[in-house]
């Protein structure tokens, strides 16, 4: 299993068993992955330009990117269209995200981009090198730790309509920051898993358009661990 639900193994092992043609490979997956970063860090540039409106432009992307992950999720084959399109909605809600934090803590976004992209850098190179592997062991916790994220923030999204909190997690105190440094942890490892399925699916033979949805399942991986970096510098700069 895979912490990252758009990577499960279903997916690579039945576009695999269907395929036909030329098969995908790393580097393609790798080239697919660039061209999905470029169009969200233009959508998001767009954003960052109209901060007046960051708020309309946060609404509207992470609306249109949720129903385009779902869509992407369900159906891969459409990922060569939908996985572009889910890139440059999402860019517009993490422009508008990112432009609202910038406002109150400045400089906060250069070192959440700077700190996301080096712990993908660190990572593919420790994965590259063998220094690290998503052994079945490896993959048991960190799925298991995914799942306990998501169903704490659902129970939190859940209980907001009554107005309660979770104390402390969400705060800027000693357990709120080891709470979003435990979450980034999570969010970064699930990268090593990500790796090692487009590794494993490329080698399998699953089809060209595996490309675009791994590119995608990699993108939403890289925006979680990006959103949750940017939380734990916003709680850091509170305690300043």
């Amino acid at each position: 299993m895979t912490g990252n639900p758009t990577l499960s193994p279903k997916v690579y092992s039945d576009a695999a068993l269907a395929s036909r043609g030329e098969p995908m490979t790393v580097q393609g997956a790798v080239n697919k992955t660039g061209i999905l970063l470029i169009l969200l860090a233009c959508s998001a540039f767009y954003t960052w330009q109209h901060m007046d409106t960051a708020m309309g432009w946060m609404v509207g992307g992470m609306i249109g990117g949720l129903i385009l992950a779902l869509i992407t999720s369900f159906k891969p084959t459409w990922s060569p269209i939908t996985a572009p399109l889910y890139a440059i909605f999402e860019g517009l809600f993490i422009g508008g995200i990112s432009s609202i934090f910038e406002q109150r803590y400045p400089g906060i976004v250069a070192q959440a981009v700077a700190l996301t992209f080096g712990t993908l850098a660190a990572l593919l190179g420790a994965y590259t090198m063998g220094l690290i592997r998503a052994t079945n062991g490896f993959r048991r916790g960190v799925v298991a730790a995914t799942g306990g994220i998501c169903l704490l923030y659902f129970v939190s999204w859940i209980l907001g309509f009554f107005h309660i909190q979770i104390p402390g997690i969400f705060g800027a105190g000693p357990v709120g920051i080891l709470f979003s440094l435990f979450v980034v942890v999570i969010a970064a490892l699930n990268l090593v898993i990500d790796f090692d399925m487009i590794e494993s699916s490329a080698k399998a033979g699953a089809p060209k358009y595996m490309e675009w949805y791994s590119g995608f399942a990699l993108l939403v991986t890289l925006v979680w661990l990006y959103l949750e970096i940017l939380r734990l510098l916003s709680k850091l700069n509170r305690r300043d």
